[in-house]
């Protein structure tokens, strides 16, 4: 999460390349690196609109989105950086058909001011300030206080020793109840009022990983939540292996047994070993060039795909 967003000056993708450059119809689009940063511009091949980069949302394991400001209003660009192909391709719902002009080609203008607070408020820390949009002063990535709110008064009390009222001065999203923990994460990672309200159906919400488990019989039956599985302190742990008691805690001979008083599980008839590798697929995102986990937890038939 440190790595949701940083300046594009010190974006490692941007960093690794002098020119990435794409072309749509009569359209070429490039990003220049130099010693001060990176520009990013496109041409009709008799005029052309360039502007620096400002902001790379996206640590770039499957690629990174880039926010300038042009005239005062902010723009997401309308290609971003994919690792698997290393090259540029249209962001994510970005139009992929030729623009009317350059100024339309360039990006989409952010001119709400909820949807720039939003963006910034996933992306970064800090970045609003007494309900005012405070882009000069915000904090790259997802810091301590983007989820556990302002901790001056928890830091001088923990440095003091006085650590009962050090916790009591700082929130703490894990003592949330079962919804209200997975609403916390799906803020950012969108849960299901999100999909509802938008209508986002189909494979384009398979990154809202708190919709998708919401909508397993593990939520459901046993309100299992994104810290069972996940600790937000430490990277993610791509053993898949690191997940089998956690599945196994409810889906095994001894979670079944009369003495246990949580939710007895069915016990998988095929290994206990790998669990999400079965019931949680990766499928690619139309795209994306990249395959994310489906959080929907369930038996996947043979042949059965993406299931909304």
């Amino acid at each position: 999460m440190a790595n949701a967003s940083s300046l594009a000056a010190n974006s490692l993708a941007l960093r690794s390349h002098d020119r990435l450059t794409f072309h749509l119809a009569s359209y070429t689009y490039e990003i220049v690196r130099s010693e001060s940063g990176s520009t990013y511009s496109v041409s009709d091949g008799a005029h052309s609109i360039a502007a620096p980069l400002s902001w790379a949302f996206g640590l770039g394991e499957s690629g990174q989105t880039y926010i300038f400001v042009r005239d005062g209003v902010f723009y997401e660009s309308r290609l971003s950086y994919y690792r698997a192909p290393d090259a540029l391709d249209f962001t994510p719902g970005a139009p992929t058909t030729p623009s009317a002009d350059l100024e339309e080609a360039l990006g989409r203008r952010m001119i709400y001011a909820p949807e720039t607070h939003r963006c910034f408020g996933c992306h970064s820390t800090a970045s609003t300030a007494n309900n005012q949009f405070d882009p000069a002063h915000l904090i790259p990535g997802v810091t301590c206080e983007a989820c556990h709110s302002p901790g001056a008064k928890h830091v001088a009390a923990m440095k003091a020793g006085h650590l009962d009222q050090g916790l009591a001065a700082i929130f703490n999203p894990g003592r949330l109840g079962p919804v209200d923990l997975v609403d916390f994460c799906g803020a950012c990672h969108r849960a299901f009022m999100d999909v509802a309200l938008t209508q986002r159906f189909g494979i384009l919400n398979l990154r809202f990983q708190p919709y998708r488990l919401e909508r397993s019989q593990c939520w459901e039956k046993a309100r299992i939540t994104c810290l069972d599985c996940h600790d937000p302190h430490e990277p993610r742990n791509r053993d898949l292996t690191a997940y089998d008691n956690t599945c196994l805690g409810c889906h095994s001979k001894a979670a079944g047994s009369a003495a246990n008083t949580g939710h007895p599980g069915k016990v998988c008839t095929v290994s206990t070993k790998d669990c999400v590798s079965c019931h949680m697929p990766k499928y690619e995102m139309p795209g994306m060039h990249f395959k994310f986990t489906d959080h929907y937890i369930h038996i996947v038939r043979d042949g059965q795909g993406y299931v909304d």
